[in-house]
């Protein structure tokens, strides 16, 4: 997912957080007569649950703030009002607005865990499919090709090739740690973002040079280092691969 594609989705959740609360709360006007303040409070932490599930934890904690804040007005007496009089109804807000908080951060947690899982899941996947496909027999040229198409979806490219032979100009580097820098005389730039233009990921396999894969970026923030990584691991194993052909392989 893009930079862009993040910042949208937190906007959008921190929108939410503000109105999920107040539209469920309205929700429960026609029946806040019958309805015991403890009942109501619950059913507003289910809507600071739902905020939570989708956003950040600044999302769940404006969305726990909502909650108690809307309970408070539409839903305890004096009615439209944000003044509490009754006692219990106090006592009911100020859980209300403690278990939101607690719960709405166990949530986010939760949910980061889940997607942790989730994407370390993709990266194992995508290192034993080469993996497998060259214990197989498949030949240097179909690992390579593999593995373009994995670094693509990995790190989010418009596009990417192989390049065979030796270097030619300078180029910004992903190396074996997953940084990106570019090394130009004394000169040592280091980027967060993806660099203007290609950047390269080397191919080496048993000491020898093959090549690079052209990685063609969005513009925006770097991947996660652990893709980064995952990167890297993959050009070696296209390395190895072209390694079986010996080190005069050039495609």
């Amino acid at each position: 997912m893009s930079g862009n594609s993040y910042r949208l989705r937190d906007r959008m959740a921190l929108l939410a957080a503000l109105a999920v609360p107040f539209l469920v709360a309205l929700a429960l006007v026609p029946f806040r007569t019958d309805l015991s303040a403890t009942n109501a409070a619950l059913i507003m932490v289910l809507a600071v649950v739902a905020v939570a599930s989708l956003g950040t934890r600044a999302a769940g904690a404006l969305g726990a703030l909502s909650a108690a804040a809307w309970f408070d007005f539409f839903l305890t007496e004096p009615y439209q009002r944000f003044t509490i009089r009754d006692r219990e109804d106090i006592e009911t807000s100020v859980l209300l607005l403690v278990v939101g908080l607690i719960v709405s951060q166990l949530s986010v947690r939760a949910r980061r865990l889940r997607t942790a899982v989730a994407t370390d899941t993709a990266y194992l996947d995508a290192l034993q499919s080469t993996a497998r496909l060259a214990e197989d027999g498949g030949s240097p040229e179909v690992v390579v090709e593999h593995v373009r198409r994995e670094l693509i979806g990995l790190l989010g490219l418009r596009g990417c090739r192989f390049e065979y032979g030796t270097l030619m100009g300078h180029l910004p580097r992903m190396e074996h740690d997953g940084g990106v820098w570019l090394r130009r005389d004394d000169l040592i730039t280091e980027y967060a973002d993806w660099p203007e233009g290609e950047t390269e990921l080397r191919v080496i396999g048993g000491g020898h040079y093959y090549g690079r894969f052209h990685l063609d970026a969005r513009p925006g923030p770097l991947p996660p280092e652990q893709a980064r990584q995952v990167a890297v691991v993959l050009a070696a194993q296209a390395g190895a691969a072209l390694g079986t052909a010996g080190p005069t392989h050039l495609g």
